[in-house]
């Protein structure tokens, strides 16, 4: 996965708010049961950077992430506690570790990808129904937002369908017999766009929906 540079740079940054923060610590008590000392952290520079966390981990991962939600439950129950904001500090090292890893499901690529397979359920119902072009056309919308979102993570800029798999293949997204039937599925595509409904069969059709629905699975 590609990371995003102004992400990066705003995990280094809070990361370097999160120490000084720390920082800020002030003496409580001592427990007189153990010797240990106890410290509380201030509210308004905590509050702070965990409201800063929480926007990028959202925008990041989303609401629904393990990340998103264990240090939202830490934050809206901190009362001071240093040992709170350690918590917090620990769930916002463990999501900046996985974002840097490469180990990110993003959730936006999940989202096109459902939609793209409802697109892809619609085009089978058309070809069982009969309708072989229309079919076509939305297998062939599908193929180049799946192209786009591959460009995407491997850094290719977004261009004409056939652009983008020419460098994708060059950039190992698949190989070059990938590349081959996908520049047959875009010559039928093209041709139920512009009209030329003769020029290809119902099984060229089947085959092109078959194909992309099987890219979308394996590639997004």
């Amino acid at each position: 996965m590609a990371l995003d540079p102004v992400v990066t740079r705003r995990f280094n940054e809070l990361s370097a708010k999160a120490d000084a923060v720390a920082k800020l610590k002030e003496y409580s008590f001592t427990s007189t049961d153990t010797g240990k000392r106890y410290f509380n952290i201030p509210s308004g520079p905590f509050r702070e950077w965990g409201t800063n966390v929480l926007n990028l981990i959202q925008r990041t991962f989303g609401e629904a992430s393990i990340h998103y939600r264990h240090f939202n439950e830490q934050y809206a129950d901190f009362s001071g506690s240093e040992s709170t904001f350690l918590d917090c500090r620990s769930i916002f090292a463990a999501a900046r570790e996985d974002y840097e890893g490469g180990y990110l499901f993003n959730i936006r690529a999940l989202a096109k990808a459902e939609v793209l397979s409802d697109a892809l359920l619609q085009a089978r119902e058309l070809l069982n129904a009969g309708y072989k072009d229309p079919a076509c056309i939305l297998a062939r919308v599908a193929l180049e937002t799946t192209l786009k979102e591959l460009s995407g993570k491997y850094g290719i800029p977004h261009g004409k369908l056939d652009r983008m798999n020419a460098d994708l293949c060059k950039a190992d997204a698949y190989n070059m017999a990938k590349h081959k039937q996908i520049t047959a599925w875009a010559e039928v595509g093209n041709k139920a766009a512009h009209g030329e409904w003769s020029a290809y069969t119902a099984n060229d059709a089947r085959a092109m929906v078959d194909g992309v629905e099987a890219l979308v699975a394996d590639l997004l």
